[in-house]
């Protein structure tokens, strides 16, 4: 499971339990068939540094000066799971959560599997959008990672309304329950907020049968660089491919087909991934 990369207690801080951020996003991860290549990749594109986890060879994390950004978990070939970037989502319970998707449509993937110290699944909405959850403990460093927002999640599907209801019900939005998400409006999107603060957002206008990958419902993982042109640019030296660019924004692919957006965000601490080739 990709959140299998992410462990409590192999990063800075004291592990917590999802229960204290129930319904938000809680990690972001890539399935791959070739972790040393990915690796390499994702270096020269965004400048990450790595480091293993207990959990043994098939899983890292990457980071941006000492904050942990994402998980890699070279478990594409073994699971049989197609390569892509993952958001999950923390749950109380992955059986009740995995069960309430089933009940509303959703189909499940893999799992709930117990990979301690916690328990994960994959799942789709009904519109066939995948997603993850997380029960358990989750990294000591979740804090750090959610205020310097290098990473953000958008939900491209067909009514953002109606998605919003299903994940409302899934993953216990607007319950008033204490650490749970509220959910905004700006317009024709919803925004999920936790703790006052927004951590994802919800917009319409996806085709679910579209032969493009970008334009079928889908999480989509961004993350904050200080250059995207220099990402784009590296993308295309290193074997993957840009399917969008402007000087703010960009949708790239890795090499194994993997989809990923880069957003320019002003410099400052952790404000912004370091441009390619950069090093402390």
């Amino acid at each position: 499971m990709n959140d299998d990369s992410t462990p409590p207690g192999t990063l800075a801080g004291r592990p917590r339990s999802t229960r204290t951020i129930s319904g938000a996003p809680g990690w972001v991860s890539l399935t791959s068939h070739d972790l040393a290549a990915t690796q390499k990749f994702y270096t020269a594109v965004l400048g990450w540094e790595w480091r293993s986890m207990r959990l043994g060879d098939p899983f890292r994390v990457a980071q941006v000066d000492g904050v942990p950004v994402a998980g890699v978990a070279a478990v594409a070939g073994m699971w049989q799971m197609a390569v892509s970037w993952t958001a999950y989502f923390a749950v109380e319970s992955a059986d009740q959560t995995a069960s309430r998707v089933q009940e509303r449509g959703g189909t499940l993937a893999v799992g709930p599997l117990s990979l301690p110290p916690g328990r994960a699944a994959l799942l789709a909405d009904r519109d066939g959008a995948t997603f993850g959850i997380w029960e358990g403990e989750i990294f000591g460093a979740w804090e750090a990672w959610r205020k310097a927002s290098p990473v953000l999640i958008r939900l491209h599907t067909r009514d953002a309304f109606d998605s919003a209801i299903f994940y409302g019900e899934v993953l216990e939005w607007a319950s008033g329950r204490p650490g749970g998400c509220e959910v905004q409006y700006d317009g024709e999107e919803v925004v999920v907020v936790s703790s006052g603060e927004e951590v994802a957002r919800i917009e319409s206008g996806a085709l679910g049968a579209a032969p493009d990958p970008t334009i079928r419902p889908h999480w989509q993982v961004h993350f904050a660089v200080e250059d995207v042109l220099g990402c784009t640019r590296a993308t295309q030296a290193h074997g993957g491919s840009v399917l969008r660019s402007t000087d703010r924004e960009a949708v790239l692919r890795d090499p194994e087909g993997a989809l990923f957006t880069v957003y320019h965000r002003p410099t400052g601490p952790l404000g912004g991934m370091r441009p390619p080739g950069a090093r402390s």
